[in-house]
């Protein structure tokens, strides 16, 4: 019901579970799923194992309940698109698809927080200054911004600019660092040594 409302979007395959979603794609083409994780006779982290193998090209946005780090990281690397939580309004599902759809990634705040938040726990990176791509100055504020786990909201009020603008330099970022996710963002500024002010 929620999908039909969204300017753009076409529902054209509902699934009970994994095994239904992979056959009905066998006959219907899908551009993006949104996928669940628990679900009967084949779950979400399966089904994502399947999909990539079988339908490499088909987006996935995993909406879940799940907000530990271990299940985000481990279905981003299993290749999700994005990942949202269950609670997001809808304003906010309509701008992941968008997103998914036109640079192919979205993550939510409240999932690159919980990302973040394990990076920089965990992860210790000798950084190196050199080799530094040619990121502009903007781009450089949001990166560090990200990387001290600030949303989207609050990136936009620090420097100035509209939160879309914020996800404009986002995604020029991924795409100038050849990262997916904002998780591969924060590894890279560690190791390039721009992770902070």
């Amino acid at each position: 019901m929620l999908l039909s409302g969204l300017a753009g979007a076409r529902v054209v395959l509902e699934c009970a579970n994994g095994q239904e979603l992979l056959d009905g794609l066998k006959e219907t083409k899908v551009s993006i799923v949104l996928l669940d994780l628990e679900m009967p006779v084949m779950d979400g982290m399966e089904t994502m194992r399947r999909l990539r193998i079988e339908h490499p090209t088909v987006k996935v946005i995993v909406l879940s309940t799940h907000d530990e780090e271990k299940f985000i990281t481990h279905l981003m690397v299993l290749g999700a698109n994005g990942y949202m939580l269950k609670s997001a309004e809808p304003d906010e599902i309509d701008l992941a698809i968008r997103s998914v759809a036109e640079s192919g990634f979205y993550l939510s705040d409240e999932v690159n927080k919980v990302l973040l938040h394990g990076l920089v726990k965990k992860k210790q990176v000798s950084p190196t200054f050199n080799d530094i791509d040619p990121l502009s100055e903007r781009e450089l504020e949001v990166l560090r911004a990200i990387c001290q786990e600030q949303t989207t909201a609050e990136i936009a009020a620090r420097i100035f600019v509209s939160p879309r603008t914020v996800e404009f330099q986002r995604n020029n970022l991924l795409l100038k660092t050849g990262d997916r996710n904002i998780a591969g963002l924060v590894v890279y500024a560690m190791t390039k040594g721009i992770h902070t002010p």
